[in-house]
Formats: structure tokens, C-alpha cells, sequence
């Protein structure tokens, strides 16, 4: 009897220490893989119908949530948005209001949605709007024309830019691990 209520016990503190461990472990996940600015971000993928796994993936791989944030090519803000792509982005809005400043959270989550809209509508799927939102579209269009990057004229095969294959992989996988972390609604297509 003594036996079997050692084992039984001990059997209580190891479930108890993987149950701990599993907590503290999608802790520090949730705190390295943060949802910030949800009200925005949730918003503007209403507005925008886009998976707010792929806006919290881009923001993170950008900025790493940083308002900010700046580059050294002068992309600013949470979405890392370049002057030119917040002056096209804001052409193809309709209920432009003005705004003038990237490292405003709202502004800058707003016409980033837009680009990364614009760009899923032109290309089909989230890989290759987020390959045009780190290399511009013109890019991704010529590649595509081109058999030695495309084979269908429809989907890249291979990426020219190395630092532009790592971005999008690198954003993929973010977008999955946001999707095992956290309950998102909206699936993403099947191109992550």
C-alpha cells in the first residue's frame, strides 16, 4: 500500500512539474511572440479581410513592435513602411484622412494592412504578398516573368535576393508559431 501511494505520488509531482513547465514554456513564448497594438491590428484586418497572424508576423519581424523603429534604407514604424510605399498606399485608400506620420501605431498599421492587402490581392497568397512587401511589387512582377525565378509565371520558384528569402521565410514561420500560440479565427491560406 505504502508502494502504491509513493508512485501515485510521485506520478502527481511529475504531472504536476510538465503542467508547470508547458505554463511557464507558452509564457515566455507569448512574451517572446507579444500581441501588440490588437485593437489596431484587429481592426485593420477587418477592414482589410487579412489574417491578423501575417499582420503580427511582419510586425514582429519589422520592428520587433517598436513605433520607432527605423531603418537604415528609411523604412519607419511598426511595419517598417518606406516613404514611397505610404505615398502610394495612401492613393489607393479611399478614406485617406491626412495622415502625414509613420511612427503614429495607427497610421502606420493602417497603410501597411493596405500594402500587404494590395499585394495578396495582386499575387494570390500571403508568401508572395509578404516577398513583395520586403522587395516591392515591381520586383516580384518582373521575377515572376522571368523562367529562371518562375516556372508558371504564377509562383516564385526560387527568390533572386537572399536577404529577401530569409525575410519571407523568416515571416512565415512567425506567422506560424502566432498561430500555435494564439486562438486567430481567420485561417491562412495553405501557402504557410
Amino acid at each position: 500500500m505504502k508502494k502504491a501511494f509513493k508512485r501515485l505520488v510521485i506520478l502527481v509531482v511529475i504531472l504536476t512539474l510538465i503542467f508547470a513547465g508547458i505554463f511557464a514554456y507558452n509564457k515566455v513564448l507569448k512574451s517572446v511572440y507579444p500581441i501588440k497594438y490588437s485593437e489596431y491590428v484587429e481592426q485593420y484586418a477587418t477592414e482589410f479581410d487579412l489574417d491578423p497572424a501575417v499582420i503580427y508576423a511582419v510586425i514582429k519581424c519589422e520592428s520587433s513592435f517598436d513605433p520607432n523603429a527605423e531603418s537604415g534604407l528609411g523604412a519607419k514604424g511598426l511595419m517598417q513602411l518606406m516613404p514611397d510605399a505610404f505615398s502610394w498606399a495612401k492613393t489607393k485608400y479611399d478614406g485617406y484622412t491626412g495622415e502625414t506620420d509613420l511612427t503614429d501605431p495607427q497610421t502606420n498599421i493602417k497603410y501597411g494592412c493596405l500594402v500587404l492587402k494590395l499585394h495578396y490581392d495582386e499575387f494570390g497568397d500571403y508568401k508572395t504578398a509578404v516577398i513583395a512587401y520586403h522587395a516591392g511589387r515591381g520586383s516580384v512582377n518582373a521575377w515572376l516573368k522571368n523562367p529562371a525565378y518562375s516556372s508558371d509565371g504564377k509562383t516564385l520558384d526560387h527568390i533572386p535576393y537572399a536577404d529577401t528569402e530569409s525575410y519571407a521565410n523568416r515571416v512565415m514561420n512567425t506567422v506560424q508559431t502566432y498561430k500555435n500560440i494564439y486562438d486567430f479565427e481567420k485561417e491562412v491560406d495553405d501557402n504557410v
